[in-house]
């Protein structure tokens, strides 16, 4: 189902493209469009999760680099049934943390510096296991497919600004003027519809790998709160990955507005909370000092 779902998305975001392409140049804008479409789907399929891991500057880590994230993550692969996915770290500041691959046996898991240190180990577990429930459920190949055909669109939109056809005057104003607004959000709009929806789901999925919706809970509010004031550079600088990380990077961008890539984080937490009384989970995990090293021992 998965694959499916991808397909089709790729058709989609194709056809999206071709559209562009044709409003720009005609017949060659089209052709030159479907080309870049082909090879960016193969690209995508192949290697979008090591364009996305290299976009953010993530570094894999082992037992030997960071032990007890190794340990957590084994753990949770196993309670999920999943294969141990490869482990990589992101040197920001800013709480956060995302899944990329193609599949579950070509799957990674990405958490921050920021996250090692902020969280509590219980909280740091949660979060993997939100992102194992995205590898589980083959929301990782979706995801990063729309980060790159989006971020692909919007870069063909803004050749609007410079194009020069030909036959200048055979071109309609009206439809460039619309493909510089309309195609960013068409991809917008499908980073949300994709993200949203799906983010639920890893939540409910995830507070059952880790077998406590209130450890996952308490991290998405702790994650939200360092969110809005500390900044994530490389997220800015590339906006249209925005809906890979649990908490949305980009600051003002986690309410429930139209083009926001993720659902209020307060919306999630009331449903890790009533999933938690449905489990029976009513107890949280004693505070913890909070990380100063990622790769030690926690405390």
């Amino acid at each position: 189902m998965g694959y499916v779902k991808t397909g089709i998305l790729m058709a989609a975001m194709t056809g999206l493209f071709l559209a562009v392409g044709y409003i720009i140049g005609g017949q060659a804008g089209a052709l030159i469009a479907l080309l870049i479409a082909a090879g960016m789907n193969a690209f995508t399929w192949w290697n979008s999760d090591k364009a996305v891991l290299r976009m953010h500057n993530a570094r894999p880590v082992d037992a030997h680099t960071a032990p007890e994230l190794q340990q957590i993550v084994m753990d949770l692969a196993r309670n999920a049934q999943l294969p141990t996915p490869a482990i990589y770290v992101i040197d920001s500041d800013q709480p956060n943390a995302f899944a990329t691959g193609r599949n579950p046996d070509n799957a990674a898991v990405a958490v921050s510096t920021g996250l090692m240190q902020r969280l509590s180990r219980e909280e740091i577990a949660a979060v993997v296991a939100h992102e194992m429930a995205h590898i589980r459920n083959y929301d990782t190949l979706t995801m990063t497919v729309t980060a790159t055909f989006a971020g692909a669109i919007s870069m063909l939109a803004n050749f609007a600004f410079f194009f020069r056809g030909g036959d200048r005057e055979r071109t309609n104003p009206i439809a460039m003027i619309a493909v510089m607004f309309l195609a960013p959000m068409a991809a917008a709009l499908v980073q949300m519809a994709v993200s949203r929806s799906r983010e639920y789901e890893a939540d409910r999925v995830g507070a059952e790998i880790c077998g406590h919706p209130l450890w996952l809970a308490d991290a998405l509010r702790k994650i939200q709160a360092y969110a809005e004031r500390i900044d994530n550079p490389t997220a800015e600088r590339n906006p249209a990955s925005a809906h890979l990380f649990i908490i949305n990077p980009l600051h003002g961008g986690a309410r429930d507005k139209l083009f926001s890539t993720h659902p209020n984080t307060e919306n999630r937490i009331a449903a890790l909370e009533a999933l938690a009384r449905e489990m029976g989970d009513t107890g949280r995990p004693a505070p913890r000092r909070p990380r100063r090293d990622y790769g030690g021992p926690w405390s």
